[in-house]
């Protein structure tokens, strides 16, 4: 009989598939890099033809291959970076690129005009949260003002999640934390599409049926088998957006309980019993019937780390550039010496939301070296981490239990610096293969092989890391600061913003 579970996760540079027993002792893993697209400045796209359908094909081939075959998969579950936008044509056939989340920022006039005409009260009452780059309403309407050709031939609207469910099984279906998104097409009290605004963005018609991550959205098509080597017939999962599996692989599942994950971008999700509205954060439907979320992101945090990797540190290996970067950082005093970073070099999502925002390095002088300058992004990045924490207590939430995942937790020293300036302890889980790990709990729990209790027993005991008292005293002092110096800059980097995407062409990012 099967009985294994497969996890497939599309993220912004990479994709990652794990093959899990029902014990979640994990028997195999890969991972596929693959290109994030910048057209133009504020843009952000994937190929989801080359990116999310190869990169799922070529996962199930390396995995399925060998020792274990799809005759051997109980189910399948999907998740992927979101919200996206892809318009599909009647035969369910890509039109143009995936535009992504909220790191893509072409909207703001759409935005702009959808707040005028529905009025910022009503929104946030309708859908729980502003309108952000990270809601797809306002990106829906950039597609019929600017694509006009696109928009004509446009069948279905899907995310990158629901792409390849269909693909998968033929059904086309959205998990209601994705759809959260789709403001204001849906509502946040009933979590069903409204038609309320339709007029506005795009006619429901357009969208796919609503499920929640745990339910079977369908099953592998006898076509999709032969491309991917399941077997037709496996139950294949409605899935999620990857913050929100990644929540799930380390055990964040009950109201009260907090995930930070330390990715390209840095995303919180906060699991709730009930809606918080507030237009600094993002209101959405957790994974399971009954359950909300408090979601908030920053826009460029691991991807910070990176391109002053690649920028200000091509002379370190390959191989140990992060490793020294890192063990440089550490032997800095906290506060960097008098260095502080606001860390908004791709614009800012939660809680300012300020597409236009930028980076900032102050107070820099001769004596500064990179260490200083690696530790002040660091620090900038925590400074920007209490900011949300601090948002998400003041609406009254409870955060009972932090939990932080992802790349950016590897050796410490990052949710030490984090721990240090927001005064919390972090949950560090025994392992963090991410969230391909929380699509095999999502399988099983689909397919019938797992139940809810079992997910603890796949988590394990996490380490604890928690804050040193003179540093954090240290940061109290500073964090005022970071405050005042986004507001002081802002008019300045607004401007030169603007100036910046008055230029022509586009740049484009390669996998690392």
């Amino acid at each position: 009989m099967p009985e294994l579970l497969l996890g497939i996760d599309i993220g912004t540079y990479s994709a990652k598939g794990v093959l899990v027993t029902p014990q979640g002792e994990v028997l195999k893993q890969h991972v596929v890099e693959h290109e994030l697209l910048v057209p133009r400045p504020g843009w952000a796209e994937h190929d989801p033809e080359l990116v999310w359908w190869q990169g799922l094909t070529a996962i199930c081939s390396e995995l399925l291959s060998g020792k274990w075959t799809g005759a051997d998969i109980a189910g399948v579950a999907v998740s992927a970076i979101g919200p996206c936008l892809l318009p599909l044509d009647s035969r369910a056939r890509p039109l143009r690129n995936g535009i992504l989340y909220g790191v893509d920022t072409r909207a703001s006039e759409q935005i702009a005009e959808l707040e005028s005409e529905i009025g910022t009260d009503r929104l946030l009452e309708h859908s729980g949260m502003a309108l952000t780059s990270q809601a797809i309403g306002p990106k829906i309407r950039w597609l019929r003002q600017n694509e006009p050709d696109v928009w004509r031939q446009t069948a279905h609207l899907t995310t990158a999640s629901g792409f390849l469910v269909h693909r998968l099984t033929g059904e086309h279906v959205m998990d209601r934390h994705t759809a959260s998104h789709y403001m204001p097409l849906i509502d946040i009290s009933t979590l069903e599409w409204s038609e309320q605004f339709e007029h506005l963005v795009a006619p429901l018609q357009l969208l796919p049926r609503l499920g929640w991550s745990d339910e079977i959205a369908g099953t592998v098509t006898r076509e999709a088998a032969a491309l991917t080597g399941l077997r037709a017939g496996t139950p294949v999962a409605v899935g999620a957006v990857d913050a929100l599996s990644e929540a799930l692989s380390v055990g964040v599942r009950k109201p009260g309980e907090l995930m930070i994950m330390y990715g390209s971008t840095t995303f919180f999700i906060l699991v709730l019993d009930g809606p918080v509205r507030d237009e600094r954060v993002w209101l959405t439907a957790g994974a399971f019937p009954g359950q909300y979320a408090l979601a908030a992101g920053m826009a460029t945090t691991g991807s910070l780390t990176r391109w002053f990797r690649d920028q200000l540190a091509s002379d370190l290996p390959a191989t140990e550039a992060y490793s020294r970067l890192f063990a440089g950082a550490a032997a800095v005093p906290a506060g960097s010496d008098g260095l502080l970073t606001l860390p908004y070099f791709s614009g800012e999502r939660t809680p300012i939301n300020d597409p236009d925002a930028r980076g900032v390095i102050a107070g820099l002088n001769l004596t500064h070296t990179r260490d200083h300058l690696f530790r002040s992004v660091l620090e900038g990045v925590g400074f920007g981490i209490r900011h949300n924490l601090d948002t998400f207590r003041s609406l009254g939430a409870r955060i009972d239990s932090i939990t932080a995942v992802g790349g950016g937790t590897r050796g410490g020293t990052w949710p030490q610096i984090v721990s240090d300036i927001s005064g919390v302890s972090q949950r560090l889980p025994r392992q963090t293969i991410g969230a391909s790990y929380g699509d095999a709990m999502l399988a099983g729990l689909a397919c019938g092989l797992l139940d809810h209790s079992a997910i603890d027993d796949w988590v394990g005991t996490p380490t604890l890391v928690e804050p040193d008292p003179d540093n954090q005293a240290t940061f109290d002092a500073i964090y005022p600061d970071f405050l005042k110096l986004y507001q002081s800059t802002a008019p300045t980097v607004h401007r030169l913003a603007k100036r910046s995407a008055s230029r022509k062409g586009g740049d484009r990012t390669e996998a690392g």
